[in-house]
């Protein structure tokens, strides 16, 4: 999205007096207004979803908008903060979220679902609902992503038989900004490295592996590289070598394969303290034989990365930006065999 910090002024203000200059929340209606006006306490969109392990980096109200940042990344408001970004009732997002839904299971799609269709699309977004459903202390919670917003900011500005001038005057600002960097900026987030805890692992481990033997970890560097160089968050709950790890285990039981090359062995294996797994440290992990490496690396090449590397990578699709489609994507990467989606 433009990046146009001209578009706010003044600048050295403080992001919440900012923000109050650049969003407009949706202001209180007269009874005449019914139609339009937000309903407090009501509660959040009631469709079913699958919840997803996918916890909140950061969560604040900004400008009277409830926004956050999940820790995958992905800018969101809340319905709450939606309804008062688009000026709308709480209950019209959760009428559209519902025909979102049923109209993603029919496959019929007429009215305003055509021009949510048509430009969500564009932004190849095509999930089963318009929010994702995290747990917050517990409960159910909803995070409409910031392709969403815009979408639904735009319809209640120009496109809703009803328009308001909240939606207009957010969109105008909006379409400038970039609702992502708004709620970047206003929550005062800072993407992370994407190499941070991969460098931290490789610094923390050097030299661990025992003469005449090597490590998964090592081995699978590799692929650890073209994954943070795809886009996909390499972290506590994205650990890949532990995955080639525990296959090329199974299959070294499973082939007798200590009676070919010796026995493996176990060695200190240690988390950086930003990993919640550093709190057992040391973890106990296996080293192979020398001798042992031509075979790993062909059943790595010929068995790990064409028929189980697709299945690991499409479970980390709620960690991508890009979801399913994004995961698919990734699990090509090596001439796989084909993957039903």
């Amino acid at each position: 999205m433009p990046d146009n910090k001209k578009t706010i002024e003044p600048l050295d203000a403080g992001f919440d007096e900012v923000a109050r200059k650049m969003i407009s929340p949706a202001t209180p209606l007269i009874n005449k207004n019914k139609a339009l006006e937000t309903v407090s306490g009501q509660s959040p969109a009631t469709p079913k979803q699958l919840k997803l392990d996918l916890g909140i980096e950061v969560e604040r109200v900004v400008g009277g908008i409830e926004m956050g940042v999940l820790e995958n990344g992905i800018p969101y408001l809340t319905q709450r903060g939606l309804a008062e970004m688009t000026g709308a009732a709480r209950r019209s997002i959760q009428e559209i979220t519902e025909e979102w839904q049923e109209a993603q299971t029919t496959d019929v799609w007429r009215g305003r679902m055509l021009y949510f269709r048509d430009y969500l699309s564009k932004a190849d977004f095509d999930e089963p609902r318009l929010f994702i459903e995290i747990t917050k202390d517990g409960s159910p919670h909803y995070a409409y992503p910031d392709m969403v917003c815009m979408a639904m900011v735009e319809y209640f500005a120009f496109e809703a038989q009803r328009t308001n001038e909240t939606a207009i005057t957010n969109f105008r600002n909006l379409a400038r900004y970039g609702l992502q960097k708004f709620i970047y900026d206003a929550l005062g987030y800072v993407p992370e490295d994407p190499w941070k805890l991969f460098n931290a692992r490789v610094s923390l481990l050097k030299d661990s592996v025992p003469a005449g033997y090597f490590s998964v970890f090592k081995e699978s560097t590799g692929l650890v590289v073209d994954l943070i160089n795809a886009g996909l968050p390499v972290n506590q709950h994205t650990i890949p070598d532990g995955s080639v790890g525990g296959t090329w285990g199974r299959h070294w039981t499973a082939q007798n394969l200590a009676a070919k090359y010796g026995e493996r062995i176990e060695y200190p294996h240690y988390y950086p303290p930003e990993y919640p797994q550093s709190a057992s440290n040391p973890q106990k992990a296996n080293a192979y034989p020398n001798q042992a490496w031509p075979e790993f690396q062909d059943w790595f090449r010929s068995v790990y990365l064409r028929t189980k590397y697709p299945p690991y990578i499409l479970k980390k699709a709620k960690m991508l930006s890009g979801g399913a489609d994004e995961a698919r994507q990734l699990a090509a990467m090596y001439e796989q065999k084909a993957i039903e989606g």
